[in-house]
């Protein structure tokens, strides 16, 4: 997993947190991901919306894509489609992913990076694997995390960041065995390099096998743990969550998992998990495909403006790429 790493015991370590002191937060739910098909044809595991969608808020979507083996001609990736109203979060860990939009924004995010963008007012884009992936075959991992926009955000002007792996803040846990990575949000003090809108927290940990992970979380954010790969458990109550299953956990300062002793080869270097957790909107949310807005009156209005070319005009050198607002995968 060439995500970025470090050896542990050089990084700034989480502070220790005092076991009696503590208000640990409990696990009070787990699901296990439902398998889709997307964008040309290639499977995604889904941990939510499948939940009830008010237990997610901000987050509206989170798509696990992979790991996989492509083959020489395998990769996919989507066609050029529209969005409003929110804002999607590609991480790749393994492969590379090409992103351009119909507002300049773009690049190849490849091996720990992260395409940050927010659709805003409007705009239309496409991913795709990039054409040496397609050709030769070769190991693909990554994440879409849809990251919902409040009423006075949705309007925002359409924008792009590129956050190299480079750029993402390294922490370790307090006895230096597991690696945090800080994506967006803040942890401990130390804040990732995503810009958002909607204050939210996004980290990527691999936790060491057999070691605990401790993080002090604020108390206003849900909190969310998805297993990329490996298995351990989460909570004072130690529920098992293996890949593909997402802990959702109750009120309290602070989260706690643990990873199993022994891990399958894929997850040889420690249990690979996402945590997120934000700060819920508590909004109306009228969602059909590609738009998040908060009236039906919104969608329609969404609609008509892609159908009227007022989300951006493909450029002359991608037209062969059918633009559809029923694409459901950005």
């Amino acid at each position: 997993m060439p995500a970025v790493t470090a050896d542990p015991l050089t990084l700034t370590r989480l502070p220790r947190l005092p076991e009696q002191e503590t208000a640990w937060r409990p696990v009070t739910r787990v699901v296990t991901a439902e398998r889709h098909l997307e964008g040309e044809g290639f499977a995604v595991r889904r941990p939510f919306p499948g939940i009830d969608l008010p237990l997610a808020d901000p987050f509206l979507l989170l798509d696990h894509m992979g790991a996989v083996e492509y083959a020489p001609g395998e990769a996919k990736g989507t066609s050029w489609h529209p969005h409003r109203g929110f804002e999607t979060v590609t991480y790749i860990i393994d492969g590379a992913f090409q992103h351009h939009d119909t507002t300049g924004g773009g690049g190849l995010i490849t091996d720990g990076a992260t395409q940050w963008m927010t659709a805003g007012s409007g705009l239309q884009h496409i991913e795709q694997p990039p054409p040496e992936l397609v050709a030769t075959g070769g190991l693909f991992h990554g994440v879409q995390l849809w990251v919902n926009l409040p009423r006075e955000h949705k309007w925002a002007p359409p924008r792009y960041q590129d956050i190299k792996s480079r750029d993402v803040s390294l922490l370790s846990s307090d006895d230096g065995s597991s690696v945090v990575r800080v994506i967006a949000g803040e942890l401990a003090g130390h804040k990732g390099p995503g810009a958002t809108y909607t204050p939210i927290t996004f980290l990527h940990a691999t936790v060491a096998p057999g070691a605990r992970l401790t993080l002090p979380w604020p108390h206003e954010f849900n909190a969310m743990v998805y297993a990329l790969s490996g298995r351990g458990a989460a909570g004072p109550g130690a529920r098992p969550v293996g890949e593909g299953q997402l802990a959702m956990f109750g009120a309290g300062d602070a989260l706690s998992v643990t990873a199993a002793d022994a891990q399958p080869l894929a997850a040889r270097n420690g249990w690979e998990i996402l945590v997120l957790g934000g700060l819920p909107i508590r909004e109306p949310i009228a969602r059909y495909g590609p738009f998040v807005m908060n009236t039906r009156e919104e969608i329609i209005e969404a609609f008509e403006d892609f159908q009227s070319g007022r989300m951006g005009t493909i450029p002359a050198e991608r037209v062969p790429h059918h633009s559809s607002a029923d694409e459901q995968l950005s």
